[in-house]
């Protein structure tokens, strides 16, 4: 593909950098607010904003409406479509959601304010991708975005990628195509051999890239991929980026404009983005995400880069933080035992959490969590390869097989009864898939004031405004009125 093409850039930095470097929990609605119409003039060609896990977050650990959220910032943000990420089998609770509250969560997220939606299926099933593409279509998102997520095993290979990607070539509601690498896996040389086949999948549509920087190489591959035929990579800002996050945004449009590629970002107002997050970071005392070097041990456990930091912060606070390198030795063996599954949510979390429990048990697969069980039951899909024989007929053989096989997918059947009619859609669906109080907290917690947020861009909401309007030659005379004293100002 030749140089000089337009390369547009999907930033991550409130979605996947703040699940990947700070455990998703690290930024509050003010803080996002309070540089929300910044990030608009950078000039992205989309938000990845949110998921049903960030909106769970929101409610448990910040007591803040995910709605209100969607739709502040969606607001603020009218220049830029916000973004969703679904796997379309679950919303917010580990149990399997039926089609029908799949249905509702599309159609509600797309009335608060998302606007596009990017589907990965844990399994790469072209036909459940298609199926969810098409639900996603009928309620109302305007961009559907279509993922196949990289891996490697004895089971994907880039044949097992080009016939995937090969079988979504008609998928009549995919507006786009993505590759997405959650372990940072991929290298130069695959990228190039994968693209020609995304290429042809694609077609007339838009391509895209996302990969981590969990062993460096994202970089690279970014560059060789658009040099291959992807039109869009995803970059995270400042702090947000980098560790197990994307490439930097900054760093990346430097690395095409070096490969004669074009971008249309504001890098003045991208860098106020990039300071406000590094303010956010120092005031909470959060951790920027740092290059990383090479790790070929990356190859053998594959954890995406949010599931490295969780597993290692639920050793510290099992006070165990000295079996971490047991713990990813012990994810390889168990992912080979379970069929080698795509290590994306939920199933990375099954996983890590089965190798954590073998490593500190006295005997392997003594203690299976109840998600684990269902994915031996097929409530997941079906494993890419055949699990091990003897681990699954222990674990089916435990005493909660039997219950947990009668467990019915979460459904909208009986929810008024159980909640009542007068509540909203919005939170009919959050009371049906998460803890009661967990959400009477946050109804309680409506009437208060927000609080500020941890920093605000430029410094002082004064300069900022004088900053702001010096960039607007069109606006001559500016008159605010407050508590009875009226400051005008005037173009010179």
């Amino acid at each position: 593909m030749s140089a000089g093409r337009l390369i547009r850039i999907v930033d991550t930095t409130t979605r996947d950098g703040n699940q990947s470097l700070w455990s998703a929990t690290g930024l509050t609605t003010p803080d996002v607010l309070a540089i929300a119409p910044t990030m608009d003039r950078v000039g992205y060609d989309a938000l990845d904003f949110t998921s049903s896990t960030h909106m769970a977050v929101s409610v448990r650990f910040h007591r803040e409406d995910p709605w209100e959220r969607i739709r502040q910032v969606s607001a603020a943000m009218p220049g830029t479509p916000l973004s969703i990420i679904t796997t379309g089998m679950r919303f917010i609770s580990w149990v399997p959601a039926d089609q029908d509250v799949i249905a509702l969560a599309f159609r509600l997220v797309a009335r608060n304010g998302i606007r596009r939606m990017q589907i990965a299926d844990p399994s790469n099933d072209a036909e459940r991708l298609q199926r969810l593409a098409a639900m996603a279509r009928r309620e109302g998102i305007e961009q559907v975005v279509v993922g196949l997520t990289y891996s490697i095993s004895p089971v994907h290979t880039h044949q097992y990628y080009a016939e995937h990607a090969a079988a979504l070539a008609d998928c009549p509601d995919m507006d786009r195509l993505y590759l997405k690498d959650p372990g940072g896996l991929l290298t130069v040389d695959a990228v190039r051999e994968l693209a020609p086949h995304f290429v042809a999948a694609a077609g007339s549509r838009t391509l895209e890239l996302h990969s981590h920087c969990t062993i460096g190489l994202a970089p690279l591959v970014y560059v060789e991929g658009v040099k291959a035929g992807f039109q869009v990579v995803h970059t995270a800002s400042g702090p947000l980026s980098r560790g197990t996050s994307q490439p930097e945004v900054l760093s990346t449009t430097r690395n095409l404009e070096a490969n004669g590629y074009t971008h249309r970002l504001d890098l003045e107002a991208e860098a106020v983005v990039a300071e406000h997050f590094a303010a956010l970071a120092r005031a909470k005392g959060l951790p920027p995400g740092t290059p990383r070097e090479f790790d070929a041990v990356y190859y053998h456990h594959q954890l995406p880069g949010g599931m490295v930091t969780t597993t290692r912060r639920m050793l510290e606070e099992l006070r165990r933080p000295e079996l971490f390198d047991a713990v990813l030795r012990e994810v390889t063996r168990v992912r080979a035992e379970m069929g080698y599954p795509i290590l994306v949510t939920p199933v990375s979390q099954f996983v890590a959490s089965q190798a954590a429990r073998n490593v500190i048990d006295p005997e392997r697969w003594s203690n299976v969590s109840d998600e684990t069980v269902r994915y031996f039951l097929g409530h997941y899909g079906a494993p890419p390869a055949p699990t091990d024989p003897a681990i699954a007929e222990r674990v089916l053989s435990r005493p909660q097989a039997r219950k947990l096989g009668e467990l019915r997918p979460i459904s909208l059947e009986g929810a008024h009864e159980r909640f009542g009619r007068r509540i909203s859609e919005e939170e009919l669906l959050l009371r049906l898939t998460m803890p009661g109080e967990q959400v009477d907290a946050m109804i309680e917690a409506r009437g208060r004031p927000a609080p500020p947020p941890a920093a605000r861009p430029g410094g002082s909401p004064l300069v900022a405004l004088l900053q702001e309007l010096a960039r607007r030659p069109a606006i001559s005379e500016l008159e605010l009125a407050k508590d009875g004293e009226t400051v005008v100002w005037r173009r010179a």
